[in-house]
């Protein structure tokens, strides 16, 4: 499923895109069965957005992509939560990397991941997701990798439906994503992505201290809540 020209190109920020997918996702509004699963970091500011207006809960899906050494920003594979790896052989193929430095990569990306859990969630324990209403979101897709890592983490819990919300997605990826996922939101597909940030006109880092704000936010909205 996909909204052409429901967001504005450049997106203004990730509060923006937040917004207008939260627009998109309106048929989730104040079901008690949803829950908004954000990848740290950039996807946090977005999803908050849209479990704020859609009245539901928040939290995380801890995912970090494995970077080709000496072209970080190229994924060769992701990992996340549960020990799910996820690789992309054709990125392996291309790039020619060897075990030891799949390894080398995946071990120090594994150790940024239990930071996060640390930090960002502290004694708050992961979210029960087995019959729930999963939406998983993120401030864009370009190879997929992360995002499949999620699914797949994901998917083992064996939740009810996996919907999969990003303002904006390389076709070829969000083709791959259809395929693996009940919903898939998405209302930016750019023919030539480049870069995740060349669709943003704020496309700025999103810092731990940002993530664990909102996160605290949305918690003690979710405390608050009556019943």
């Amino acid at each position: 499923m996909t909204q052409e020209a429901s967001i504005p190109v450049p997106i203004p920020d990730r509060v923006a895109a937040g917004q207008a997918l939260a627009r998109l996702l309106s048929a989730y509004r104040r079901r008690p069965d949803v829950i908004v699963l954000a990848l740290p970091r950039g996807g946090v500011p977005v999803a908050y957005q849209i479990a704020d207006a859609l009245e539901v809960r928040l939290d995380l899906m801890l995912v970090r992509k494995l970077g080709v050494p000496g072209h970080s920003e190229l994924a060769m594979g992701a990992i996340a939560s549960g020990a799910v790896r996820v690789m992309n052989p054709d990125v392996l193929e291309y790039a020619r990397v060897d075990q030891a430095a799949i390894a080398a990569v995946a071990a120090k990306e594994n150790q940024e991941l239990q930071r996060r859990d640390r930090v960002y969630r502290g004694q708050r324990p992961p979210p029960e997701l087995r019959g729930q209403q999963v939406i998983l979101v993120d401030d864009g897709v370009a190879t997929g990798a992360t995002m499949m890592a999620a699914l797949q983490a994901v998917r083992q819990q064996a939740p009810a439906r996996i919907i999969v919300a990003v303002p904006v997605a390389a076709p070829e990826s969000a083709a791959q994503l259809r395929n693996q996922v009940d919903e898939l939101i998405c209302p930016c597909m750019p023919p030539m992505l480049m870069a995740i940030g060349h669709w943003y006109a704020d496309f700025g880092q999103t810092p731990d201290q940002e993530v664990i704000d909102l996160l605290q936010r949305a918690w003690q909205r979710e405390a608050d809540q009556p019943g």
